[in-house]
């Protein structure tokens, strides 16, 4: 099963500048899929258009089967969704996110309190839940909607550059519980400009730059890939530089 399917997509800004230019791709149930590419390179945009954000020119994503454009409300329940900037509803204290979250997606009270507790306990975050997001740390804002965007427990995890700001055992303690999602056989979507991330954890990748994906596969392929094209191991050096 398709759990991310998207179509010819288009988006330009301005009428002038591609930021997304005719993309196809489909990600599988049951896979880590990285979504790879230079700062910059359509990443950003490509996932505001797969959550609803923004409207594309033109194309078609559907997610577990269901049109974003068509059906928003419904495609919206299929996935948790961590934008890459952490930096929301600063005014409410961290346990206060979680019960809106949980409630926006009516998960039960009883299954929602340990799930909380479990995921508190998981990314060191049980002292902080009674304080204001706004006195977090960056990485601690980016627990906290981490937290609330897996705790309906969807199909589709969808995390733009999840691993920024996050210290060493939170980014285990993450790709673990990506591992531990996607053995059930659900899906992580999630994009990076890190190699050496993508290279760990992932099933397959795509690599996008200028709103363009260069290539889809496995890691193995990639490497295959590499060797023969020179434009795209150039771009892997400056992938790779950027640690």
């Amino acid at each position: 099963m398709d759990m991310i399917e998207i179509t010819n997509l288009n988006k330009s800004y301005n009428g002038k500048t591609k930021a997304v230019d005719d993309i196809n791709l489909t990600i599988r149930e049951g896979e880590i899929f990285g979504f790879l590419g230079p700062n910059g390179a359509g990443k950003t945009t490509t996932i505001k258009m797969i959550t609803g954000i923004l409207k594309p020119d033109s194309g078609d994503i559907k997610i577990n089967g269901i049109s974003i454009g068509k059906e928003p409300l419904k495609a919206k329940m299929q996935f948790g969704f961590v934008p890459d900037s952490p930096d929301m509803f600063l005014k409410l204290k961290g346990i206060e996110y979680l019960n809106f979250m949980g409630d926006m997606y009516e998960v039960p009270k009883n299954t929602r309190k340990e799930l909380i507790e479990k995921m508190a306990e998981e990314f060191e975050m049980k002292a902080a839940l009674s304080d204001p997001i706004q006195s977090y740390s960056h990485g601690m804002r980016q627990k906290i909607v981490l937290m609330g965007a897996i705790l309906h427990n969807p199909a589709l995890w969808i995390l733009d550059e999840p691993m920024t700001g996050l210290d060493p055992k939170s980014a285990f303690s993450l790709k673990t519980m990506m591992r531990e999602h996607t053995n059930a056989g659900k899906t992580v979507f999630f994009s990076t400009h890190v190699l050496e991330v993508a290279e760990k954890i992932c099933d397959r990748v795509a690599i996008i730059n200028k709103g363009k994906i260069l290539f889809c596969g496995t890691l193995e392929e990639m490497r295959e890939h590499f060797k023969s094209n020179e434009s795209l191991e150039q771009m892997f050096l400056e992938l790779t530089e950027n640690e």
